[in-house]
């Protein structure tokens, strides 16, 4: 692994099971990406302005090769921090590495400007990492809102990781914004543990002109529900002179809400812990670099008109020790949609996964498959024809009043803070998919 930090635990953590496959071989898609420049995304999206995105069919060329399915899978590419968490006896230090976390699982998304493609209800994908200790299963479990939930776990049952993510999309005119609506669950059974948090939002500027950039901002609490502690992380909004591009900062807190360190860096790079003292005196010296509050997310106008900053390293702070770094792009990245090495490998169809895999997950879709193969016009119709063919199995849901039920997800409440979340209701990992509906 590339991940660049020294601390990672040993081998000795994760565990072979029975080998049902690791899908992760490649290293590059089988063909390159399409240009865009002959494409208008302002000629769409203009009637648009201030709209709710969801309902807006976009062409396939705006997309990535990659259902939203998958690309919320990009959550547990450094999962080695929840077992470094799991390695620590102490609760700050848990705290530490979960919100490292908590960033990290953000950070595939620099320079990525593809929309995914929107997953059809009943759609499902997997990923089974023993390198990494996991496995996942996801499945869209509503269509109008569009729901996506998820459940992960560690292969030594020594964590569960779950959510389930509504994307709010809005269009501003020269920018569109994605409110990830929906809580993330850690849950670390060894503590009898369980930290909760939402994600920034994330927005991507400059659709008419320029080169499109993407930041995110938002304040993010992650809370550990047993001891009370918490992490107040702030992802920078831009600002005037893009001084305060991709930066997250924040502090612990003890139970006695004392502040006990602090953490900072970038979102797309790095992120440091140093003790809050440290960080105080540091910038009382004149040496830090705190800017004045940039004007809140909501006016975006300013942020607009500025180019694209150039991506300058974090300073660190004496006393600093490094929690998590980003792993290198892949030097065909810029070809491949921006891809990580992670993300390179998510669409993969193995030759072990036929008849093991059910018909409903998104390797198997038609439109994503032949985007990825380098046939625009395929991928196009075959979106198209999958949309309307979900209209229509929808309509004639309606007409019945049978509802179109969930196959490995239930609606309920979350255990740790009470707020409506969807729950996985295990049988996935039996291996026996009957009666799965004929989505593609």
């Amino acid at each position: 692994d590339s991940s660049g930090v020294d601390c990672r635990p040993g081998p000795s953590l994760y565990i072979l099971f029975v080998r049902l496959y690791i899908p992760h071989s490649r290293t590059s898609l089988p063909a390159s990406m399409f240009s865009r420049n002959d494409f208008s995304i302002w000629s769409i999206l203009r009637k648009c302005i201030g709209m709710e995105l969801s309902k807006i069919t976009m062409p396939v060329i705006f997309n990535e090769p990659l259902s939203f399915l998958q690309r919320l899978t990009e959550y547990m590419e450094h999962t080695y921090l929840i077992h470094q968490a799991n390695a620590s006896s102490d609760s700050i230090e848990r705290m530490k590495c979960v919100a490292a976390f908590a960033v990290s699982a953000v950070a595939s998304q620099w320079e990525r400007t593809g929309k995914p493609f929107n997953p059809l209800l009943g759609e499902t994908y997997e990923l089974v990492r023993e390198d990494l200790g996991f496995r996942l299963i996801s499945e869209q479990v509503s269509h109008h809102p569009p729901v996506s939930a998820f459940h992960a776990e560690g292969l030594k049952k020594d964590f569960v990781f779950h959510g389930s993510i509504y994307p709010k999309l809005k269009f501003w005119g020269k920018s569109v914004e994605a409110e990830p609506k929906g809580i993330i669950t850690l849950e670390l059974p060894k503590y009898n543990e369980a930290y909760t948090w939402t994600n920034p939002t994330c927005c991507v500027h400059n659709l008419i002109v320029g080169q499109l950039w993407i930041e995110q901002y938002g304040n993010v609490e992650v809370l550990n529900h047993k001891t009370g502690e918490r992490c107040c992380l702030n992802f920078k909004p831009c600002g005037l002179f893009g001084k305060e591009l991709h930066k997250v900062e924040g502090y612990i807190l003890d139970k006695s809400k004392k502040k006990v360190c602090s953490l900072y860096g970038k979102w797309t790079e790095c992120m440091y812990i140093v003790d809050y003292a440290a960080l105080e005196a540091h910038k009382k010296s004149g040496k830090g670099t705190a800017e004045k509050k940039s004007s809140k997310p909501g006016s975006r106008e300013e942020a607009e008109e500025i180019s694209l900053p150039e991506a300058d390293t974090v300073e660190v702070i004496p006393g600093s020790y490094l929690l998590w770094r980003i792993a290198p792009r892949p030097v065909n990245s810029t070809e491949m949609y921006s891809f990580t090495s992670f993300a390179m490998q998510l669409n993969e169809l193995d030759k072990d996964m036929d008849g093991l895999i059910p018909k409903t997950d998104c390797r198997l879709r038609p439109d994503i498959r032949a985007m990825e193969n380098g046939d625009i016009d395929l991928a196009s119709e075959e979106k198209k024809r999958l949309e309307e063919k979900q209209r229509a199995a929808c309509k004639t849901h309606s007409k019945s009043d049978d509802e179109l039920k969930t196959k490995w997800f239930q609606q309920g409440q979350n255990p740790h803070n009470g707020s409506q979340d969807w729950l996985f209701s295990t049988g996935y990992w039996n291996r026996n998919y009957p009666l799965l509906p004929d989505i593609y």
